[in-house]
């Protein structure tokens, strides 16, 4: 809660310093402001269940530990932002605060116990994002992207609420215990079909969040068209709240109808065609950032198998995978995405052949990149290796041994196109005098881009620094 009252009011802050006509100001403002909040947040670690308008929200390891993973997605990504300082853009305030108060709604999200304030969260989020995808203005890609993110983000957002209203039909109430009760305990079985349908609509707007096949057809488009900045911050924090609010929707409100089989088929469906789809449709792909795109859509996929293998409680190892997938997917993307950004801004392009010679005219940038598909492939020694291992350990914990192999073959298949941009940087020569010329890169980008590869690293040698925490 200490969170939501200091992101709201120093967003609040960051506006007014807009007024000073003084870009240099915002950079450093926005990131004491994301510090501050990283820090209160952590002081609410293991003070217990703390309950919050009428037991609306409640704060425990749980939130506290998702709330960490998007504040810091957040902080880390900030620098990759310094290029709009130096152009003097004129929006950075708005830009800045609107990534704050989206914090505002994912931090709802991963806190709620009332579906109201999962919808509040939801919305508060995705019209930052929508805001923000269309920033650049005189971009035709960038308008298409935001309207086409606006319009199917609110449809489905229609659907998400329709179902939260069949939902409240059957059950008579909003908040996720006392749903789980009239679950298990129907007092007029008359209404189960409206409970069932009520389910699968929440469960449509949430895949739309998280770009879960087959509601992920706007990700590749939405993601190309954004400026690749807010792409990394949308391509993370959005999906790192989406899934934790995924998760506490299942555990603590449907979880009797997981154990009578009802949605756990349409969720395993998800899980296996978001998979096929995600990865073959990075197969194909000439953009490196379109492969990004699908990679996202992927990574839904290994994250919904945490959801599918998910064992009845917020604790434990399906809830611990969750939430050690997330942090080390979004260390890597951040990661992969602020080198894309550099590239993209100096060499104007963003397919594979603008990282050609990359190894050669900037060392640095291509082992951080290297990095990052390492661990995005899931290869030992990164952070990606083990998020997925907590994963699959779950799976097969619970009985999902097909899934799992399922899983580590489309593993096998992400290595073809995680290899694409290291092959580039690599064994390629630079074929213009663009991609000759060394990209621009700040000592603050350079220290952001190197403490990132080293958290990717360490997650991977010494995942027990935060494995099992939950």
């Amino acid at each position: 809660m200490h969170s939501i009252i200091l992101l709201s009011v120093l967003g609040l802050g960051n506006l007014f310093l807009g007024f000073r006509r003084s870009n240099r100001l915002l950079l450093p403002a926005a990131m004491l402001i994301l510090g501050l909040v990283l820090t209160v947040n952590f002081t609410d670690w293991n003070q217990g269940p703390q309950s919050f308008f009428n037991d609306m929200l409640v704060v425990d390891n749980f939130s506290v530990a998702f709330t960490g993973i998007v504040v810091l997605t957040a902080l880390v990504l900030l620098p990759f932002s310094q290029k709009y300082v130096h152009d003097g853009e004129a929006n950075l305030a708005e830009y800045y605060s609107l990534l704050i108060f989206s914090l505002v709604g994912a931090i709802m999200m991963v806190a709620y116990n009332h579906l109201l304030m999962l919808f509040l969260g939801v919305e508060t989020l995705s019209i930052a994002m929508y805001v923000l995808a269309g920033s650049d203005k005189r971009n035709l890609r960038s308008n298409e992207a935001a309207l086409k993110y606006f319009l199917m983000g609110s449809f489905t957002t229609g659907i998400l609420l329709f179902g939260m209203a069949l939902v409240y039909g059957a059950t008579g109430t909003f908040v996720l215990r006392d749903i789980s009760f009239a679950v298990q305990n129907p007092v007029n079985a008359s209404l189960t079909p409206m409970l069932y349908i009520g389910m699968l609509l929440m469960f449509i707007g949430m895949g739309f969040k998280v770009s879960a096949a087959p509601f992920h057809f706007w990700t590749p488009d939405v993601y190309e068209g954004t400026p690749t900045f807010f792409t990394a911050f949308m391509s993370t924090v959005v999906k790192a709240a989406g899934f934790a609010a995924f998760l506490k929707l299942l555990v603590q409100a449907f979880p009797a109808a997981s154990a009578q089989g009802v949605w756990l088929p349409t969720l395993t469906a998800m899980c296996v065609l978001t998979l096929l789809l995600g990865n073959v449709g990075a197969v194909t792909q000439t953009s490196a950032k379109r492969m990004l795109a699908y990679s996202s859509v992927s990574h839904a996929g290994y994250l919904l198998i945490g959801l599918v293998a998910f064992n009845g409680q917020l604790e434990g190892a399906s809830a611990n995978g969750l939430f050690f997938y997330s942090l080390a997917y979004s260390v890597a993307t951040v990661a992969s995405f602020g080198v894309l950004k550099l590239v993209a801004d100096a060499r104007a392009r963003e397919d594979y052949n603008g990282l050609n010679g990359l190894a050669k005219t900037n060392p640095l940038l291509a082992f951080v990149m290297t990095v990052a598909m390492l661990s995005l492939a899931g290869i030992p020694l990164t952070g990606g290796f083990f998020g997925k291992f907590f994963i699959f350990s779950a799976a097969v914990e619970n009985g999902y041994i097909g899934l799992v192999v399922f899983a580590v073959v489309m593993s096998m298949v992400s290595i073809y196109y995680y290899l694409r941009p290291i092959i580039a940087m690599y064994m390629r020569e630079a074929d213009d005098e663009t991609t000759a010329t060394p990209v621009p890169v700040t000592g603050f980008q350079s220290a952001a881009l190197l403490l990132l590869a080293l958290l990717t690293v360490a997650l991977g040698v010494l995942p027990g620094l935060v494995a099992g925490i939950l």
